[in-house]
């Protein structure tokens, strides 16, 4: 018998999430039926879009969504052998049940050297949110000049390394000094604190003169209003992300884009990364090798122990984790 211990949303958040408003609860899983496999988690993700995501997909004592890197540990699919690592998308829970239908394994070429927990960043899905918002939503091209925010988070550090294997220069922003350094570590060419300078109109303006050809936007907001008129004409914005509204109990209202839209002839679109299943393994090997190579570096923000997923999740979506923020069982 095994008994599972899973995070469930008691209430529904209001505002900023707070830890009442998750309950730990124990599930005994019965045994295997034919064609199933029994999993245990040993990565968790948590990651920005719950927040949104939660009150769009979730009732109240639901299990919190997310995705997971997992291990076989028992098996009756001759497909899945015992031992074996799988993501899948099993929500906050230690052990669960699957048909296979739902896992998907990580890439045979996955070396023993390499953290299986990038599965769940820079070679997973914010990766591939990087990987294809830039190449088909901003199209970029050798020369761009590229904008980023929360630049230092799992979808922005690589959007910046991915524009610069592509020959642009890259413009990043991020909310501490600390992030700001390890943007200029990774190879960005100008980054700032968004937190502490006077003024983002000349921020921007400092960073890039003449203005961006591709705006990759995970904040939305305030930023995004302000960022919109240093467009190059023809730009590209790609809205991937809106962190700055997420806990917001009443609705910013923000200035209108129509005139900026209009009169530099920007091209804005939003997506979701699952709009791009069909080439999910394309992006995939593209970024293991260059990660393998070392053109692309990653920094995880590992907590340690599944009861600690709530104060993770909370943490990251007040910015404090570098890179990804990871849960290790």
């Amino acid at each position: 018998m095994v008994i599972a211990k899973a995070w469930v949303l008691k209430k529904h958040f209001e505002g900023f999430p707070k830890p009442s408003d998750f309950d730990l609860k124990k599930i005994e899983l019965p045994k295997l039926k034919d064609e199933e496999v029994l999993l245990e988690s040993v990565f968790l993700s948590v990651d920005p879009y719950m927040r949104p995501y939660s009150k769009r997909e979730m009732k109240e004592g639901d299990i919190m969504i997310g995705s997971q890197v997992a291990r076989i540990i028992e098996s009756k699919n001759p497909a899945f052998v015992v031992g074996s690592f799988v993501v899948a998308n099993a929500g906050w829970r230690t052990h669960f049940i699957s048909n296979g239908n739902d896992l998907h394994a990580l890439p045979s070429t996955w070396p023993e050297s390499l953290p299986r927990s990038l599965a769940l960043g820079t070679v997973g899905m914010p990766g591939l949110t990087a990987y294809f918002g830039l190449l088909e939503v901003c199209k970029i091209k050798p020369g761009d000049t590229v904008l980023v925010n929360a630049a230092a988070g799992a979808v922005g550090s690589v959007v910046g390394q991915l524009a610069k294997i592509r020959g642009c220069k890259v413009v990043g922003s991020a909310g501490s000094d600390e992030k700001v350094a390890y943007l200029k570590q990774i190879g960005f060419d100008e980054a700032f604190n968004y937190k502490t300078v006077t003024s983002l109109e000349e921020a921007l303006h400092k960073a890039s003169p003449d203005g961006y050809d591709c705006f990759f936007d995970n904040v939305g907001g305030e930023f995004a209003s302000i960022a919109i008129h240093q467009m190059k004409k023809y730009g590209r914005i790609a809205v991937c992300g809106a962190i700055s509204l997420y806990n917001d109990s009443v609705p910013q209202k923000g200035p209108y884009i129509q005139y900026p839209m209009i009169f530099k002839e920007l091209h804005m679109e939003g997506f979701i990364v699952y709009r791009w299943n069909n080439r999910w393994e394309e992006g995939q090997k593209a970024l293991l090798k260059w990660v393998l190579e070392g053109e692309i570096k990653y920094h995880e923000q590992i907590t340690q122990g599944f009861d600690n997923m709530p104060a993770a999740f909370i943490g990251m979506l007040k910015g404090e984790n570098l890179g990804k923020a990871i849960v290790k069982v």
